[in-house]
């Protein structure tokens, strides 16, 4: 028998909740539902697990992923539309980094959920 998980405590939302708050609520229900669309793409998230640890250039991703410049390119610039990540030039070279710290921890949990399993270690905190 597998057991329940604890339930979230989250504020209640129910047929007593004020026209505001449920206002607000998918307010920023379509703010984590764009954040989750940004980074539903494989490479896009192994990006942004990059840009966790600091700041990358261009090249840098390119190597380390070990894919063109132009798919590397392709997926940075959504990457930027949706503002997760900011750029910053030092002469020819573009660095790379992640915009939030809501981002950065949102990263790290499905680093724990996903990708620690496989490593075989949790992030170091």
């Amino acid at each position: 028998m597998t057991s329940q998980p604890a339930p979230l405590a989250l504020p209640k939302f129910d047929p007593t909740t004020s026209p505001e708050e449920r206002a607000a609520f998918f307010e920023q229900a379509k703010k984590a539902s764009d954040l989750l669309k940004a980074m539903s793409h494989e490479t896009r998230l192994v990006i942004l697990c990059l840009l966790s640890e600091g700041e990358r250039s261009v090249g840098e991703i390119e190597t380390i992923l070990d894919m063109p410049q132009a798919a590397v390119s392709q997926q940075l610039a959504r990457l930027r539309f949706d503002r997760l990540v900011t750029t910053r030039r030092e002469g020819r070279t573009i660095y790379y980094s992640l915009t939030s710290e809501e981002v950065t921890g949102l990263i790290g949990t499905l680093y724990d959920l996903f990708c620690a399993p496989v490593r075989g270690s949790g992030r170091s905190e």
